[in-house]
């Protein structure tokens, strides 16, 4: 199936680069672009495209207020908010008004694709750091902690990794901050896993932000 796609950015410089990004890859069809929010609704409505790679802040209507006017009539769209301000206050906005995914203008081309086919099979594509900042919110209030022999069976290098997992970092960033490689960051990742009992990413995540392990001191 080819996703048909509509860019909305209020630079041109950026809708053109997104622009031959994705026409270069296999099953994307760029059907269209927009400026700013009301422009993106002319958009959608004329075009039909599968997902919209939506800009947060331009004039006349921001991508919030877009993404819920784009969701209310089109339901069946998926919005991926794309933009350069990862702070708290756009990502929970863009993600209350609809948005199925979350990105910032740093991701790289295959991130972007990645986050097309999600949100197209129905799925949520966010940012590590959006990511953890969810995870944290979700768990604002839960002020318990594991079995403390769980928590110091990781090691201090098993901490380093966890706790950069937690602010966000991709592997190969965590690899770099640390000076090893993306191997040795794959095996820490699995040994973490099997010590605190979770299968995944997100749940490990959790786990940091719930013990308190982000903050330890290294």
């Amino acid at each position: 199936m080819t996703i048909r796609v509509l860019v909305v950015d209020d630079q041109e410089l950026i809708r053109e680069g997104l622009v031959m990004l994705l026409e270069r890859a296999a099953g994307v069809e760029v059907v269209g672009v927009a400026a700013d929010g009301r422009e993106a609704l002319a958009a959608t409505r004329s075009q039909q495209p599968d997902v919209i790679l939506m800009d947060l802040r331009m004039p006349r209507m921001d991508g919030v207020q877009a993404t819920r006017n784009i969701i209310a009539a089109h339901p069946g769209v998926a919005v991926v908010a794309l933009t350069t301000y990862p702070d708290d206050r756009s990502l929970f906005a863009a993600l209350r008004a609809g948005a199925r995914g979350y990105l910032t203008k740093d991701a790289t081309v295959e991130e972007i694709l990645a986050a097309l086919h999600t949100v197209v099979a129905g799925g949520t594509a966010l940012a590590p750091t959006a990511q953890a900042r969810v995870v944290a919110a979700a768990l604002g209030d839960d002020t318990r902690r594991p079995d403390r022999n769980t928590a110091e069976a990781l090691t201090p290098r098993e901490t380093q990794v966890l706790s950069r997992m937690a602010e966000g970092l991709r592997n190969d960033q965590i690899a770099t901050q640390l000076g090893i490689s993306t191997v040795t960051v794959k095996t820490h990742i699995n040994h973490i896993f099997t010590k605190i009992g979770v299968v995944d990413r997100g749940q490990a995540i959790a786990y940091a932000y719930r013990t308190g392990l982000v903050s330890r001191t290294e």
